[in-house]
């Protein structure tokens, strides 16, 4: 904290306050922030002089909101106030997930594992970590996040994948019939001790083979994390489990039963519990009976054979926008990675109108034995952008009719004549109010997946706990209550906190003043709405968003002022003494 904030105080004075506990009702009460800390709440009547006094009469004021699962690793390093989340609240991110961590590796082994399947440009990742990184440890990652000016607080998983790359080398880790060595299990293991030590949550894996690796050098491999065995699997979990860490596992979507045996690993007669975070879980249109079957089963797990099981999931449908092919669900069908292998748009374009390539697509495409997680019915996905605005609004399957073709005909026609200057939505799943309260309501459930910071262009889901608080007050509304306002509360706050095992979640007196005023009133439609935004730090690139800052007034990280409901706090992003990295606390 600068000299100039250092005993500064505010004073948040009527509104309701919510703890972060799941039980306890909201309260009236003024709240007292000083050096960093909440120093009370209740009654404020003496103001301390020079205090910033707040009127939060008919708001919430809330801890600050946790986002379990983002892939803010890279814009840590261009735009470290990571705005687009705080301003709906986020007062604490997990990086690390899906087996990418810049914790370990070189960094084009860095850029080319993380901007393929995480839909960031590599233009501004590669160059700006050969810019940046200076660290090769697990711990001096830690020091660097300390180091810098974060605007939220950050904490963090080790990626499986990194570690795997850079212990075997990029090349290595890559084939399949290529196992590590002895020594490098134990080297692997030693870094996983490592980042324990330096207060990592635990490991993080992808077993889903459509992830690809970018790059020319192994461009359109599956992942390294995808080409381990169970045994290998197995010397980092006894670790994770001894040490009470977290072990965060995408399944392979293409494999239905994928998720089983990840559960069972979980529970155990005559063996600690083993916390696992998997992903996700969602009412999916291509596969509907998923979420009761990965709920019930979750449960029965947690409850009859000591597991530790949490599904990482959305209060809101599950929705996407995609320019041409540029989407990873494209690359469950071979034709699709076939297709975004061609970097150059003109060649690709031409692939559509190869008919050995349509054949090949379309076979795959309508293939009802295979697993799938788009459900690939071009009746649905609508057409938001096209050099022809006279498509805009139909759907594939219309465009198909007029043509007098079929619609995946049509679809690839489309793809050829526009590219990525076409541009179209579909909803993946949570499509169904009463689907989503259930999931919503679950207990294996941990509020949120909102891959913030990566899929720049196909999706956004930066404010799920503002959806998460209307879909509840809306619920209600209707005489289908889903859960109260405190429990909501707590989903996205003490809840996450106390999983994760770290200082956060929760407003008390003592504790560090991150947190929220949220005004209800402006929990409106606009929640849900999305649009398109330029990037800072990006070379001009629009990401989608959905802004809502009439329903946040003020966001305090570490007590300072970060989001004021129209703009950054003075110093936020570029001041150190909002974030920090915050380490588990079970760990060590």
């Amino acid at each position: 904290m600068s000299e100039a904030q250092r005993g500064a105080a505010v004073v948040i004075r009527g509104g309701t306050v919510f703890d972060g506990t799941a039980d306890a009702p909201g309260r009236t009460a003024d709240v007292l922030v000083r050096d960093g800390r909440v120093e009370r709440i209740g009654e404020i009547r003496e103001i301390p002089e020079g205090a910033e006094v707040v009127d939060a009469k008919g708001c919430w004021v809330t801890p600050g909101f946790i986002d379990l699962h983002t892939h803010y690793d890279a814009e840590l390093e261009v735009s470290p106030g990571l705005t687009e989340s705080v301003r709906h609240g986020i007062t604490t991110v997990l990086v690390g997930s899906c087996g990418l961590s810049f914790a370990v590796g070189t960094p084009e082994d860095l850029a080319d594992q993380f901007c393929r399947v995480e839909a960031i440009p590599r233009s501004t990742v590669l160059p700006m970590l050969e810019r940046v990184k200076r660290w090769d440890t697990p711990t001096a990652y830690v020091e660097h996040l300390r180091d810098s000016a974060i605007g939220p607080n950050v904490t963090s998983m080790l990626g499986h994948n990194a570690v795997r790359a850079h212990v075997m080398g990029l090349g290595r880790s890559l084939d399949e019939k290529i196992k590590p060595t002895e020594h490098e299990v134990g080297t692997m293991l030693g870094l996983l001790h490592e980042s324990l030590d330096a207060g990592y949550l635990g490991m993080s894996f992808n077993t889903l083979p459509w992830d690809k690796v970018d790059g020319d050098r192994y461009r359109s491999r599956p992942m390294p994390s995808v080409h381990a065995d169970w045994r290998e699997y197995r010397s980092f979990t006894k670790v994770l489990r001894e040490r009470d860490a977290i072990w965060q596992v995408v399944p392979n979507l293409q494999n239905r039963l994928n998720f089983l045996p990840i559960m069972l690993h979980s529970g155990g007669f005559r063996r600690k519990p083993m916390k696992t975070m998997m992903i996700s879980m969602v009412d999916s249109r291509a596969f509907r009976a998923y979420y009761k079957i990965a709920g019930h089963l979750s449960q029965g797990i947690n409850k009859l054979y000591g597991g530790n099981i949490r599904f990482q999931s959305l209060p809101n449908p599950f929705d996407l926008w995609v320019d041409g092919l540029e989407v990873p669900i494209i690359e469950e069908l071979g034709a699709g990675t076939e297709a975004l292998h061609e970097t150059d748009p003109d060649k690709r374009k031409a692939m559509m109108y190869d008919p050995a390539f349509r054949r090949k697509f379309s076979r795959q495409w309508h293939n009802p034995f295979a697993g799938r997680a788009y459900h690939r019915k071009l009746s649905e996905p609508k057409i938001v952008n096209c050099p022809d605005p006279s498509l805009i609004g139909k759907t594939f399957a219309e465009v198909a009719a007029e043509r007098g073709v079929k619609p995946f005909d049509a679809f690839l026609d489309l793809q050829g004549e526009y590219g990525n200057d076409l541009r179209w939505y579909t909803v993946l799943g949570n499509d169904r109010p009463d689907q989503l309260a259930w999931i919503a309501n679950h207990p294996s459930v941990l509020m949120g997946f909102s891959d913030a910071g990566a899929h720049l262009r196909n999706m956004g889901f930066y404010n799920f706990p503002l959806r998460l608080f209307k879909l509840v007050r809306d619920r209600a509304a209707e005489g289908k209550p889903v859960m109260s306002t405190e429990r909501a509360v707590h989903r996205v706050t003490g809840e996450i906190a106390d999983y994760l095992g770290i200082d956060a979640g929760y407003l008390a007196e003592g504790r560090r003043a991150d947190l929220v005023v949220v005004d209800p009133a402006g929990l409106t439609d606009e929640v849900d709405q999305a649009h398109e935004e330029p990037m800072e730090g990006f070379d001009g690139m629009e990401r989608l968003v959905r802004r809502n800052d009439a329903a946040v007034r003020a966001v305090y990280v570490n007590g300072r002022l970060a989001w004021d409901g129209r703009q950054p706090g003075r110093g936020f992003g570029s001041e150190r003494g909002f974030g920090t990295f915050l380490p588990a606390t079970g760990t060590a």
